[in-house]
Order: structure tokens, then sequence, then C-alpha cells
């Protein structure tokens, strides 16, 4: 059930939206609770970005069967991203032109030959989604899918991003490097990064 202040947000939506939206922000609200904290409009801010209370940060995914938020605070996690996509191919194949840089490509088909089970351009995509939703509360500007390159560990479920532009600074010294994790399962794809406040 949406807040008085979120329905004024979406109110123009299509009806798909306004049901993505309303879960989405259950989800919050959940999470919230679960850190004792009361209910609250979680609106976009700038750049789409859910704006939490004080001393919280968090992210929200959705797509075509799942929705999911995860929060923190502040004193724990400086920021953290999560998105979900479907376990198919991307829905267009100049996809990855656009969002893999030269060494991704090659990793993603290798990763693709040796486990075909998983769609390793579709996880790239979600893990770049991850980054960037970790990055734009610490550096508040855009982050291009080519401002970072990803390499996954097909076996340990992580992956790490190196920056390829200059980072936020984070206690003291330029973010360089956020780690991350990834999960198949049930048809779904779900990509996470914690940046640990310390």
């Amino acid at each position: 059930m949406l807040l008085p202040q979120e329905c004024a947000v979406i109110a123009r939506a299509a009806e798909s939206r306004k049901r993505e939206f309303a879960t989405a922000r259950s989800c919050a609200r959940g999470a919230l609770a679960r850190l004792g904290l009361p209910a609250v409009a979680v609106l976009p801010g700038p750049g789409g970005a859910p704006q939490w209370p004080d001393g919280v940060t968090g992210s929200i995914t959705h797509c075509a069967g799942y929705r999911a938020a995860a929060v923190a605070l502040t004193r724990d996690v400086a920021s953290l991203g999560v998105d979900a996509e479907p376990n198919e191919a991307l829905p267009d194949r100049d996809m990855m032109r656009l969002i893999a840089i030269d060494e991704e490509r090659g990793h993603v088909a290798e990763l693709s030959a040796g486990r075909p089970d998983v769609s390793w351009e579709r996880l790239l995509f979600s893990a770049k989604e991850s980054v960037y939703k970790a990055w734009f509360p610490l550096a508040r500007r855009w982050l291009g899918f080519e401002s970072a390159g990803i390499v996954i560990d097909p076996n340990a479920g992580t992956f790490t991003a190196r920056l390829l532009v200059p980072g936020p600074i984070l206690n003291g010294s330029s973010l360089r490097l956020l780690h991350g994790r990834w999960l198949a399962e049930k048809g779904l794809l779900v990509t996470t990064v914690v940046v640990p406040a310390i």
C-alpha cells in the first residue's frame, strides 16, 4: 500500500508501473521495519534513486515477477546497490556493445562457453546496475557502463568492479574497487554491491 506522497509521485503512471512501484515500496518499508525504523514514504530523488531516512542507505530493484529492497544503517554501510534481472539473454544483442568494455566481452564469452545455464551478458548488465546504485549516493553523478570494468568469479558467486574514472572520497581515499556478490536461481539473476562504512 502506498503512502499519500508516493501516490502523488506515481499518479500518472501505467497500472503495471504503479503495481511495481507499490510492491517495491512495501519491500522497502519491510526492510526499514527490520532495522526498527518507522514506515516512511520512499520517494525517488535525484537520478531516480530512492530517498532514505537520515542515517539509512539502501537500494530497490524490480523485474518481472520479483521485487526487493535492501537497507542498512550508514554507520555500518556507506552505500549499497541491488539489482535483479531475468536469467535470459539481453533483449537486444547490440546491448553488449553499449554495456561492456573489450576485456568484459572476452570474459563473458569464456563464461558463456563454460556455463551456458547462466546468461552472463545479462549478469554483467545486472552487476553494472548494482555498481551504479552503490556509486550514485556517494558520488552524486552519473557513472556510464564504460566507466567500470567488472570481473565475475563464476565459482565463488562474486564480482569485482574496478572504477575507470575518479571515485568519490571515502574515509580519506578515492574509491577504486567495489566488491559484489551474484546469484542465479529460479530463473533470476540477482547482484549486490556493499560499500562498507569503514
